[in-house]
């Protein structure tokens, strides 16, 4: 097989971040997605009607006229949010979901959620009004090994929120573990998740044997291969509860290389040829479509795209570094040699 063809993809989680960051990762993400979650964790975070339109339009003001390609917003949450506010974005049509970051879990989360509990009266008007919520699923308490984090947190928090609120539309953001795989497989059609594809092509041993890669670093981290490899299950699998998310996440090459470093891995420079070597890889290919065009619009309860595009094989290789405001980023993969390339 030299070619294949898929309804073109959507992105349900990417990172733009703000100002001129905005020159790269715009034209990045228009590049194979034609529609896009955008995550709210910018400094101030977008936690108001207000804040998400400006943040909307800053975006678009990067879109070319003639594109069709659609950001769609996400409040970010926190312990002052209210129903008040929540709705309010809602009648206004400008959240597709809300975004729960555990306070300190990853970056920009300071301003996150220190007690689900306070937050049942919005968990209550979301599930009313048919809004997603959007989990960083991990504990931040550093008695919990980080490696054990994302189980912690669907054992003390998840269940319990799926418990009070059954039918609030959850999904479990870039899931790492089988124990996840397993929690949201076992769960209702009211339960979903996003993969990335840092987590079906690598593991920890990647990031961390023979020295350590810092590029590889991302929150959730990545885990050993059994949890790898139910990953890989999970998306090539063809169920409807697994669906396309990169979290790509753009940082300037000096602040991933330095003592303190920061997490997240760019992505959108080759994401679909990313996802199409890991379904190859496992021998699915023919299930790229079902995760990457179908399911995540599903879920989302909106149409799939109408365009189609085509994945050839053809051998490139992946930049070492690409320009980014004032300096540069590595993308992930830099360096390799990706079997598949997007036909423009």
């Amino acid at each position: 097989m030299d070619k294949i063809s898929i309804i073109k993809p959507d992105d349900w989680h990417v990172h733009l971040r703000d100002k001129d960051a905005l020159k790269t990762t715009v034209p990045a993400a228009m590049r194979c997605f034609e529609r896009c979650i955008i995550m709210p964790n910018l400094l101030p975070p977008v936690t108001s009607a207000d804040s998400i339109k400006k943040y909307r339009d800053s975006i678009l003001s990067y879109k070319p006229s003639d594109s069709t390609w659609t950001p769609l917003m996400v409040m970010y949450l926190t312990d002052q949010t209210s129903k008040k506010c929540i709705k309010a974005a809602y009648d206004q049509g400008l959240i597709f979901g809300c975004k729960y970051y555990p306070a300190g879990a990853t970056t920009n989360s300071a301003t996150g959620v220190s007690n689900p509990n306070r937050l049942n009266g919005v968990f209550g008007v979301m599930q009313e009004l048919g809004i997603i919520l959007q989990i960083h699923g991990e504990v931040t308490e550093s008695s919990v090994d980080i490696f054990d984090r994302e189980k912690v947190f669907i054992d003390r928090h998840l269940t319990k929120i799926k418990h009070n609120f059954p039918e609030l539309k959850i999904v479990l953001e870039h899931v790492t573990t089988k124990q996840g795989v397993d929690f949201v497989r076992d769960s209702d059609g009211y339960i979903a998740a996003t993969i990335t594809p840092q987590h079906l092509l690598f593991n920890r041993n990647d990031m961390l044997a023979g020295g350590i890669r810092p590029h590889l670093f991302c929150l959730p981290i990545l885990k050993r291969d059994l949890h790898q490899n139910a990953l890989i299950k999970a998306a090539t699998s063809g169920e409807k509860k697994f669906f396309l998310g990169t979290d790509s996440a753009p940082h300037a090459r000096e602040n991933k290389e330095n003592i303190c470093g920061c997490a997240g891995c760019f992505s959108h420079h080759a994401a679909i040829e990313l996802y199409a070597e890991a379904f190859e890889r496992a021998g699915a290919l023919h299930q790229l479509e079902q995760f990457a065009s179908v399911n995540g619009a599903e879920f989302y309860g909106l149409e799939k795209n109408s365009e189609l595009i085509s994945l050839l094989r053809d051998p490139w290789q992946v930049p070492n570094q690409i320009d980014y405001r004032n300096s540069s980023l590595v993308p992930l993969a830099a360096g390799t040699t990706l079997n598949w390339r997007l036909e423009i």
